[in-house]
């Protein structure tokens, strides 16, 4: 992409705020902590979450000179620097897309749907790109912004593109039809998600076809019924089906644990009883990978052909990976794809890690990319040039001649003709105390490489999806106004999610607080590079000393831990936020407190209130409305009584995530998020649009058949009353499964099936039934919460909250962070 700042000023319908200073554009960027070529870039300042044009000083600072903004600003201290005025710089972002995409004339594949957007592009990806050079979307960006981002990275050397696009309500696809224009469609499916944004499921069809409205071929199964209602008799369309007369018919035999037999009858494609193996077993495998071989289909790859390609692919991880390593060393793994935009988003992710201060990089030669070698290296270099490492270690016969022309800066390089000659020389490597991103193509095998810098592992681990995350503050940030402030609760490790990790992503987010229980929280996240504000809820006197040595924020609740608080402060300034009492009944000053605080606070200048609050005792329990609504007249009238003592302004805050969604007229300066965050509605009301952040999970180690009248575990509570099969699982009480789960209490999720538990739970295992269950084999995977066992059903059983449930999980359990 290289357009001249004047053409996008026309392009975009602008108007310059202060003349045009000439400059070639190269690459767009809507978030400041992610740039690569600050002199060739343009920032779109937008406003839809949080008001982009408060970042220009900081894209300023980086060296960006040209921006597209929304709101007059002052210009006169950006001398050098180019401003558009839009309308909407979201819709202008969209219109330059549009205006891309138009120059190309290249196929273009949209593929949209409840399910498989992602994982059926990568396999396109991996199927055709030995033959065609192809762009296509970075991981999953799908939506109003990330679909124009993915168009703009189409270049001239592309001879196919790959885009994937997702909505969650009406009058969304259309703005994403402009922008992709697909040649060719592929609905992968129909479900459930999203459903709250439309009326009816059929609505959500039509909705999403409007993808295709232009589209010369559109691909589907129309064993979704309301799909083929409306695609049935198009004469640009090729339709499959299992079950009945179709484009494609597809019969599935010979199912086995890894792989099955799809046999294909067409008289379009002049195919009869052609048989082809893939190697997959489960339902949506082999969907996705039926809507992949009608494109090859359609592509004319004789079934020979097809075979082969098929059989080479692999159900892929799809995501970036967080693990944490040998010898202290974090693992950053998105060694499934290596192409220069997915580096770019890993770097990007690198550099927001600040847990280790070397950094290394591990990186494999990448393929097809359709560069010389010397112009290969020479684009790696420009990327590179822009990321600081300590070490760099090159796989692959292209970096032989090269590396020292990628390694100028770094201290320590090595370069290696293949995985296998690394991992014979990985003792010299001497990974210690290092954060290392492994970007490698998948013909050269990382993955045996991330299996020496991992070395051991329990079997149990806790998956947190960082994105889900993202998706839930944002949720909630969309019920706020715009002055109105979040404090991410990362008490309890983050609510068993792992606290520097969680509390780095909501850094980046930009949340106003970061609130933790204790001291030695705090203490841990500023040891790893945490900034963000952070208060502390439940202060111990003796922890004053190191508190505001760290600077963190004592929450002060009684005037006898104010009077600890001066006493050790001996005239140092320290920040810190008053708790009234209101109705809990917990912490906090109660009404008869407030004259004497305030003659105390008015003798120490150097305490500084930043905050006062409250704690709601029934936000989401409608029955207790009076009641909250008493707690917050209460919290008016007291919090006045201090503010009106002080010459400076002080921010306040009562809700926790419940009642955000209840009582919008207390939202105040500030909100506190907690379990809302990690993906449960106490209320109720917007719980399909959380996601699940965390997916516990373990593997069976061992597969036994119990005789009827045979008992099970300790104290032979486990009686089978017929011969059974049962799982033994790799995970206990000491992981924090929860011993009322024990005698048929929980359940786990197996091969695609629920299964009871069986007998106690033990310290390090328990046992599952699953006699029901046949294709079940050791060291298969099993789920204890997740997106198939609930763990707010889970904590419904055993008559508890699905906080106590997350919080247990311990801390020998393995967190594993990754990105979709």
């Amino acid at each position: 992409m290289h357009y001249s700042i004047s053409e996008i000023n026309k392009i975009v319908s602008g108007k310059t705020l202060s003349g045009i200073k000439e400059a070639m554009i190269a690459h767009v960027s809507v978030d400041t902590r992610q740039l690569t070529f600050p002199q060739h870039t343009l920032f779109f300042c937008l406003t839809a979450r949080s008001d982009g044009h408060q970042y220009i000083p900081a894209a300023y600072q980086k060296g960006i000179r040209n921006f597209i903004i929304s709101k007059n600003i002052a210009t006169e201290e950006y001398g050098d620097a180019n401003f558009i005025l839009v309308d909407d710089t979201l819709k202008a972002l969209q219109q330059f897309g549009k205006f891309h995409r138009e120059q190309f004339k290249i196929p273009v594949i949209g593929i949209t749907g409840s399910n498989g957007k992602t994982i059926v592009k990568e396999w396109l990806y991996q199927l055709l790109s030995a033959e065609k050079n192809i762009v296509k979307s970075p991981k999953s960006y799908n939506s109003q912004l990330g679909v124009p981002l993915s168009v703009l990275n189409m270049e001239e050397k592309n001879e196919l593109a790959i885009f994937e696009a997702g909505i969650s309500t009406v009058n969304e696809m259309q703005n994403l039809e402009q922008i992709i224009q697909p040649t060719i469609g592929i609905f992968t499916n129909i479900g459930g998600a999203h459903d709250a944004g439309f009326e009816s499921r059929e609505q959500k069809v039509k909705e999403k076809l409007l993808l295709f409205k232009n589209a010369a071929t559109i691909i589907y199964c129309s064993d979704y019924e309301e799909i083929e209602k409306e695609l049935n008799g198009k004469s640009n369309c090729i339709s499959w089906s299992l079950k009945k007369n179709a484009t494609i018919n597809v019969s599935v035999s010979e199912m086995g644990k890894s792989n099955c037999t799809v046999t294909l009858n067409s008289a379009k494609f002049n195919i009869s009883h052609s048989a082809l193996t893939i190697p997959f077993a489960d339902t949506a495998s082999i969907e996705n990978c039926i809507h992949c071989i009608a494109i090859l289909l359609l592509f004319k790859y004789p079934v020979e052909k097809i075979q082969e390609k098929i059989h080479a692919l692999r159900n892929l991880p799809m995501r970036l990976e967080l693990k944490y390593g040998i010898n202290n060393c974090t693992i950053i793994d998105d060694s499934y794809s290596a192409d220069f935009h997915s580096l770019q988003i890993a770097l990007n992710f690198l550099n927001q890690q600040e847990t280790h201060k070397k950094k290394t990089l591990i990186i494999s030669a990448f393929e097809e990319t359709g560069l010389s070698d010397k112009d290969y290296i020479l684009r790696l270099k420009n990327i590179l040039q822009q990321n600081a490492f300590d070490k760099l270690i090159g796989v692959g016969k292209v970096f032989m001649q090269q590396i020292e022309s990628l390694a100028y800066n770094v201290k320590e390089w090595y370069v290696f003709e293949s995985t296998e000659k690394l991992l014979e020389q990985f003792h010299v490597l001497k990974f210690e105390n290092e954060l290392i991103l492994l970007k490698g193509a998948r013909s050269f095998g990382f993955e045996k490489i991330t299996a020496q810098l991992i070395g051991q592992t329990h079997a149990t681990v806790f998956e947190i999806n960082l994105n889900a995350l993202t998706n839930n503050l944002n949720v909630y940030k969309s019920y706020l106004g715009k002055d109105c402030g979040i404090i991410a609760m990362v008490k309890a490790f983050s609510y068993g999610s792992g606290s520097v990790e969680v509390a780095g992503l909501l850094e980046n987010q930009r949340v106003s607080y970061l609130a933790v229980a204790y001291a030695d929280e705090g203490i841990h996240l500023r040891k790893n590079k945490i900034a963000t504000p952070i208060m502390v809820l439940n202060p111990d006197a003796v922890d004053f000393d190191r508190m505001m040595d760290n600077d963190l924020e004592p929450e002060i609740y009684s005037l006898q831990i104010l009077r600890e608080l001066i006493e050790k402060a001996s005239g140092r300034h320290i920040n810190i936020h008053l708790k009234i009492e209101t109705g809990m009944n917990r912490l906090g000053f109660v009404e008869n407190d407030i004259d004497e605080l305030n003659t105390e606070l008015s003798k120490h200048k150097n305490i500084t209130i930043k905050t006062i609050f409250s704690h709601l005792a029934g936000s989401e329990d409608a029955h207790l409305d009076e009641f909250t609504n008493q707690q917050i007249s209460t919290f008016n009238s007291l919090s006045e009584k201090i503010t009106s003592n002080l010459n400076y302004s002080v921010k306040k805050h009562l809700l926790n995530s419940s009642g955000i969604l209840r009582f919008p007229q207390a939202h105040y300066d500030y909100v506190r998020l907690g379990i809302g965050l990690y993906g449960v509605d106490s209320t109720s009301s917007i719980q399909q649009q959380l996601q699940t952040i965390g997916t516990l999970k373990t593997r069976i180690s061992q597969i036994k058949h119990v005789q009827k009248g045979e008992t099970i575990g300790y104290s032979r509570k486990g009686l089978a009353e017929k011969n059974i099969k049962i799982a033994v699982l790799a995970i206990g009480y000491a992981d924090g499964y929860d011993r009322r789960f024990g005698n048929g209490v929980g359940e786990v999720f197996i091969a695609g099936q629920r299964a009871k538990i069986v007998g106690n739970i033990c310290m390090d295992m328990c046992m599952a039934d699953i006699t029901h269950i046949d294709e079940t084999h050791e060291g298969d995977e099993a789920e204890i919460y997740g997106k198939e066992i609930s763990i707010i059903e889970q904590a419904e059983k055993i008559d508890t909250i699905s906080y106590e449930l997350l919080t247990r999980i311990s801390s020998r359990v393995k967190r594993l962070y990754f990105l979709d």
